[in-house]
């Protein structure tokens, strides 16, 4: 029977799901293998310690700074809807 209340333990359920949906999204972005040797943005010269560093780099810093930075401010959103409705 529907009581419009969320069961116990639901509130952490909800957490421990954001929190596995944020290791998959950062899992599915990392590379492998062998770097690239000129960034694919600007076509500049990714220096062979930043390849031996980031396996499977294709941006030289400076590209990645920019785009780790426009990542960031679209991180905010919480596709999810808010706890209060998500627990009735």
């Amino acid at each position: 029977m529907a009581t419009g209340w969320a069961g116990d333990g639901a509130v952490q359920d909800q957490i421990d799901a954001t929190v596995d949906d944020a290791i998959q999204r950062a899992r599915a972005q990392l590379r492998q293998g062998p770097g690239l040797t000129h960034c694919e943005h600007c076509d500049a010269l990714i220096p062979e310690a930043r390849r031996r560093a980031v396996p499977g780099v294709r941006l030289c810093i400076a590209c990645q700074e920019e785009q780790d930075a426009a990542e960031h401010d679209s991180a905010g959103y919480n596709r999810r809807g808010s706890k209060d409705s998500q627990l009735r």
